[in-house]
């Protein structure tokens, strides 16, 4: 085992492969903030700051495998998580919770080369698998990686007018739902504070609960917000005092990504979620940037799509490659008579227990 320069241990693959394989920690490798700064496809999943909160909140290890060797400068790389559970086993994710996570390479052989590699370690490891979730390229059918899941992806374009995008809304879904907040006099906060974070997460236990799913922990956003800092942002609606609304957004370079959302059900009809993403769309406007990431969707889920769609947003297929294939074990319960049985009973505590307790093992 080699070490660079850096002390991020890296690792030589000298096998028949056309190009030794490098692999390298990019929480400590400086090359990879440099490659995500100017890499078109690099997102804000490739970032540091979401890769030190899965590894402080969750302990999983981010690996980057190049075929650039230490001391070069790094022109390729696929990151991804090495996670080792009791209760799932252990996989190779790239990347955990993230939407989509491109393979950084531009040449086709190079990718070839590093997926070839990840699969050399998935076969090396019993019970192992490899999953990534790349937006905007396709393994060849020589990587061995098959169709896993598959969602769909809205993209908002930002570089129109404000009275442009305003005019794209739907008239009776988005529009008349922001007129509708303006006149019943909705506060709107932003910030990331103790005290919009429990407000946020009090109604994401009351969204998770209508999903028949459990919340994720208070730690994992408060990870969130210590490795994005100002990056992040949680933004509440409230009505007479009372948080009706919220969603959190991250920010990299030109694109605004929404990752979570979440509301009260009884007050839905004062476009509490509609004024807070038309926020989140002046602001994006006022900083010039590019575009609303709105993040994936169920392609059973015709709701949450027509929301999207409802906001002017472009779709795009996303297929997730795992190797070998296997079945989304968590994502099946989830819509079983079961959980939606236990889902329904069990208190607000209890959900944040399991959710705690069960979100480190299916990232």
């Amino acid at each position: 085992m080699a070490v660079s320069s850096n002390e991020c241990p890296v690792s030589v693959r000298t096998t028949d492969e056309p190009a030794d394989v490098y692999e390298t920690n990019p929480l400590c490798d400086p090359r990879w903030d440099l490659l995500i700064r100017n890499h078109p496809q690099a997102s804000v999943f490739h970032t540091t700051s979401w890769l030190r909160a899965l590894n402080t909140v969750y302990g999983y290890t981010p690996v980057v495998v190049t075929t650039c060797p230490p001391g070069t400068p790094l022109t390729n790389g696929v990151v991804f998580c090495d996670i080792k559970s009791w209760l799932t086993g252990r996989r190779f994710v790239s990347l955990p919770f993230s939407d989509h996570c491109d393979p950084l390479v531009d040449d086709p052989n190079e990718l070839e080369t590093l997926l070839s590699h990840l699969t050399s370690r998935v076969d090396a490891n019993a019970k192992t698998y490899l999953e990534i979730r790349p937006k905007s390229c396709e393994p060849s059918s020589g990587s061995r990686l098959d169709r896993s899941e598959m969602y769909h992806f809205h993209l908002l374009d930002l570089r129109r007018s404000e009275s442009d995008l305003f005019r794209n809304f739907h008239k009776d879904c988005v529009q008349r739902k922001i007129r509708r907040a303006e006149r019943e006099q909705l506060r709107y906060e932003e910030g990331s504070s103790e005290e919009l974070l429990e407000d946020f997460h009090n109604l994401l236990v009351m969204t998770r609960r209508r999903q028949y799913l459990p919340p994720q922990p208070l730690s994992w956003f408060r990870g969130l917000i210590a490795a994005f800092g100002e990056n992040l942002k949680i933004r509440v609606a409230y009505k007479e005092g009372l948080a009706v609304a919220s969603i959190l957004t991250l920010l990299h370079n030109k694109s605004m990504v929404y990752k979570y959302g979440c509301s009260n059900a009884a007050f839905s009809s004062l476009g509490g979620t509609a004024l807070l993403f038309w926020k989140t769309i002046q602001e994006g406007k006022d900083r010039g940037l590019e575009e609303l990431d709105f993040g994936r969707s169920d392609v059973d889920n015709p709701g949450l799509i027509a929301f999207k769609e409802h906001w002017g947003a472009s779709v795009f297929p996303i297929t997730y490659w795992r190797y070998p294939r296997k079945a989304a074990g968590f994502a099946s319960w989830s819509k079983g008579r079961l959980a939606r049985t236990v889902v329904s009973a069990a208190p607000d505590l209890a959900l944040k227990t399991v959710g705690k307790l069960l979100y480190r093992h299916i990232g």
